[in-house]
């Protein structure tokens, strides 16, 4: 039965792939099938765009425009829940705190946050990669992991994006995520993605630059190539799901973008 690592960058804009000159980037280019030109949602902020992201709905639908988590009106059910009412064992690791907000009590089997308060995004980002890999070592995994990754972000505030402080941080974090596909267990399909993207030292809007994120999705029964134009963030939930072989809530909006069949002969 497949599993899913799910590893997210937060702020991490496709130009800055090539031009962070990271040595993993051209291995993960050729082994995954991939897009540069994925949509993420208004307003390109991160908690936005993670409530869509896993509960494939727009903003408006869930009603989450800041990094301020409120109540839904209208709740929509998100990945965790789907999944952990299917039996299946969720984890989250993440150094961001307004991310607990993403999944309902009871729906993670696992939740280990790192706060970059207390030792720096840099640090964190480097712990947080040590429990996944930890944690995928271990005898009994979960069967969905969420990895999310804040250094490139507080970079781009901080720095601007595209600069060599900002490279300098997509380029390490990739270097983790090179770690963890070193031992990454046969079973395991990788997601590597980012929330939104961002210009100067912000994002948020709708330019291009905000609105724009990478896509990879790495597997042995996965053919390496081109995703087909016009997906959208919303659509990485669906897919999940349906590799774990459970379906979609009715509510979701998304299209699975790659069956759980074997596609590489």
């Amino acid at each position: 039965m497949s599993k899913v690592l799910l590893i997210l960058v937060d702020g991490m804009t496709p130009a800055s792939l090539a031009a962070s000159e990271s040595p993993f980037y051209p291995e993960l280019c050729r082994s995954s099938r991939y897009s540069l030109s994925v949509r993420t949602v208004m307003p390109s902020v991160t908690l936005p765009c993670h409530m869509s992201l896993f509960h494939s709905v727009s903003a408006e639908r869930h009603g989450i425009l800041t990094n301020t988590y409120v109540p839904q009106v209208r709740p929509v059910n998100g990945l965790c829940e789907v999944l952990a009412a299917a039996g299946k064992v969720c984890a989250f690791f993440y150094n961001w705190e307004q991310l607990r907000d993403l999944s309902r009590p009871g729906s993670l089997r696992r939740s280990e946050f790192i706060s970059w308060r207390h030792c720096s995004y840099e640090e964190s980002n480097r712990r947080l990669t040590d429990a996944v890999i930890e944690t995928l070592k271990a005898k009994d995994t979960p069967d969905f992991i969420f990895l999310y990754l804040g250094w490139v972000d507080e970079a781009g505030h901080k720095y601007g994006w595209m600069t060599p402080e900002y490279l300098t941080a997509v380029r390490e974090s990739l270097a983790g995520i090179a770690r963890i596909v070193e031992i990454l267990p046969d079973e395991y399909r990788l997601i590597v993605t980012a929330d939104h993207g961002g210009h100067d030292r912000s994002h948020g809007t709708d330019a291009p630059e905000d609105m724009t994120i990478p896509l990879f999705f790495r597997h042995a029964s996965i053919a390496p190539g081109k995703l087909p134009d016009g997906a959208t963030i919303l659509d990485i939930a669906p897919t999940i799901a349906a590799w774990l072989g459970v379906s979609a809530d009715p509510e979701w909006e998304g299209q699975v973008l790659l069956d759980s069949s074997p596609e590489k002969r």
